[in-house]
């Protein structure tokens, strides 16, 4: 049984929610911070909350609501599509103040159509669309914070939601092992939310294989790191360039060496926690760690299995069809980081993983490619633009929101990104 789409009043709060989230990410920061550095991988903090209002108001209030825009060029500041990125830091963009009464003010006309008697589906399909932008962004809003070292930000309503169960479990060593067969990958007609990439689900074939339990540890990267994993050219075939480029010699916001590493949390120091999943590493690290371990990375249809067990009417997580909670996984900035490995025991898939939802996203081995009845959305820059340069990652992390994360979502960066919010984990080799 699929989960139902959310009635009208509850999308309208989402609506809400999602805009007071994004202004909740940047609120203590300062004039100076909001715009930041002109980086490749990262956008100003005040023209991206302007953008996720724009970004919102055309495609609900203007497109489909035919209503006027609540303020005058927004397209020249804000139109992702059509502004470069470098120039952003070069626009005489509102003050904050400003940009924040517009991010509430869209929000509150989206949620005014989407509760209104005579709202269509289309409606209530935008206004979702708009809201999981929204949630792809607030990700974003974190990890930008923690590229530019920034500290975390104060979230309201935190404490309320309690901390993920387990978050201190300690490692979930071994696999589980899976029998392979035929199955559907991808998003059905019957969802009620898919992006055109998961357009839709086709019968693929997937061989016995083993998959380990948990993603892969800090203790278990630093003895990579420790063996000399930077360094031996063997375990870089194919990332050698990128390492050379990038001078790389431990993950991203690690610092130290054999038996004195730690991380970096935002703006504060700490020693590396063992069981944690290794976080902030490139799918050139992620395939350089499964060849020192003798493993592989799992394809993206051997990840989707084992968050399924395969089942040709499957749930949206790998524990069922009820939505991410503190008992299954770490997502929604509950635990304000990630957790041990061993944690969110009551969201285990059905052969034995744990944490395929949540805690960090997780590298596939696979390219992103259109699946074979691919089928373009409203918003067309969505996909297709990506397809062939990147590779695919799924199941969210602790900053993800739950409503936005399923089973079937392919998440999608360059192998060399480091910022965002990705660990991998692994599968034992092909025989």
């Amino acid at each position: 049984m699929r989960p139902n789409a959310p009635a009208a009043g509850e999308l309208a709060g989402w609506v809400v929610e999602a805009a007071g989230r994004a202004l909740d990410l940047v609120a203590d920061l300062d004039d100076e911070q909001m715009i930041g550095p002109l980086l490749p991988t990262v956008n100003p903090l005040l023209w991206e909350i302007g953008h996720l209002a724009w970004f919102q108001e055309k495609f609900v209030l203007r497109d489909v609501c035919g209503l006027e825009p609540a303020i005058a060029g927004a397209d020249a500041l804000y139109d992702s599509g059509a502004v470069p990125h470098d120039t952003r830091w070069l626009l005489r963009l509102p003050a904050r103040e400003e940009t924040a009464a517009y991010v509430r003010t869209v929000a509150e006309r989206v949620a005014e159509q989407v509760e209104r008697a005579d709202a269509v589906d289309v409606v209530h399909h935008f206004a979702r669309y708009t809201v999981h932008h929204y949630d792809t962004h607030t990700e974003a809003l974190t990890y930008t914070r923690q590229n530019l070292g920034y500290p975390p930000p104060v979230l309201p309503g935190l404490t309320d939601a309690g901390p993920p169960e387990g978050r201190d479990a300690g490692a979930l060593p071994g696999d589980a092992g899976f029998a392979g067969g035929t199955f559907p990958l991808g998003a059905r007609m019957s969802d009620p939310f898919v992006y055109d990439n998961e357009k839709w689900a086709h019968e693929v074939v997937v061989a016995p294989f083993a998959m380990a339990r948990a993603p892969v540890t800090q203790a278990e990267f630093a003895a990579f790191a420790d063996d000399g994993g930077y360094t031996d050219p063997r375990l870089w075939p194919d990332g050698g360039a990128w390492l050379a480029a990038t001078g790389a010699t431990q993950p991203a916001y690690w610092r130290g060496g054999p038996g004195g590493r730690q991380r970096r949390s935002f703006d504060t120091w700490v020693d590396l926690e063992p069981h944690l999943p290794v976080c902030h590493v490139s799918w050139w690290e992620a395939e350089a760690y499964c060849r020192w371990a003798g493993r592989r990375l799992p394809s993206e249809a051997e990840w989707e299995f084992a968050a399924t067990g395969g089942a040709r009417a499957r749930p949206a997580y790998p524990w069922g069809d009820d939505p991410p909670g503190a008992a299954t996984a770490a997502t929604d900035w509950r635990s304000t980081g990630p957790v041990d490995v061993g944690a969110c025991a009551a969201g285990e898939g059905p052969a034995g993983c744990r944490q395929l939802v949540g805690n960090v996203w997780e590298w596939t081995a696979s390219d992103f490619t259109a699946y074979p009845n691919f089928e373009r959305d409203a918003y067309a820059e969505n996909s297709e633009q990506f397809f062939g340069g990147r590779k695919v990652l799924r199941g969210g992390a602790w900053a993800t929101r739950g409503r936005y994360v399923r089973s079937a979502l392919r998440n999608y960066f360059t192998p060399d990104r480091r910022d965002v919010l990705a660990g991998f984990r692994t599968c034992a080799p092909a025989r």
